[in-house]
């Protein structure tokens, strides 16, 4: 049998390696992120979302100012070498509340959890419970994933996550969601490239409202989702 040009083998572990980060961060993928709306549903009940507009505002917000952006630096930390336990303390130090804190690390320990099962390997079997963009993070660190592809999967994964769980509990169109899925595309691509240029230094946020939604969550009286 011919030997395989190296050209060929380099297409085919990278082609592999996007297929899996795909896999990881789909909705398939048991880490329950459907059941979580980062305070959405609070928001939608108090009327501060009510439409696509106002939902695509609120995700700017996240993106530019809340919890998604420091996920984002904290996965390039990761890639950056820092120390996972130490990076896993900071993380979840960093949520604001207790339901986001028990959405990270829920969501981070099912992905380890699935990791360990499906793809086994020693660097997965030492990180038993982690915060979900260090799961994350890890992962692809370990896959050979580049740092820019992980970040722009997570957070468009994000922003599908909670444009689904609007288009539920809005109730909002399938095709408004889409519209603003769409629209976030550029967005998502900005917010990647100033990550990459970040450090720890630039951690922090001042998602106010979203951080309210999430406490008023805690007591509401009727609930879809665990966040």
């Amino acid at each position: 049998m011919a030997a395989m040009p190296l050209i060929t083998i380099i297409t085919i572990m990278t082609d592999m390696a996007l297929l899996r980060l795909m896999t990881w961060l789909s909705p398939a993928f048991p880490v329950g992120s459907y059941t979580y709306s980062h305070g959405l549903e609070s928001a939608i009940e108090q009327g501060w979302i009510r439409d696509r507009a106002s939902l695509a505002d609120w995700l700017g917000d996240l993106l530019d100012h809340g919890g998604p952006r420091n996920d984002a630096i904290f996965i390039k930390a990761v890639f950056d070498g820092h120390d996972i336990a130490m990076l896993d303390e900071m993380a979840c130090a960093f949520q604001a509340t207790l339901e986001l804190r028990a959405e990270s690390t829920g969501q981070g320990r099912a992905f380890m959890r699935a990791l360990r099962q499906v793809w086994p390997d020693p660097v997965f079997e030492a990180n038993g419970e982690r915060a979900y963009p260090l799961a994350v993070g890890l992962a692809a660190r370990t896959a050979g994933i580049a740092p820019r592809a992980t970040i722009q999967a997570y957070l468009n994964a994000f922003v599908a996550n909670l444009v689904s769980a609007a288009v539920r509990a809005i109730p909002l169109g399938q095709t408004d969601g889409l519209v603003v899925l769409a629209a976030f595309e550029p967005v998502i691509l900005a917010s990647t490239e100033r990550i990459l240029s970040s450090t720890l230094d630039d951690l922090g946020g001042c998602a106010m409202m979203n951080d309210i939604a999430s406490m008023l969550h805690e007591t509401q009286h009727t609930r879809l989702f665990r966040s």
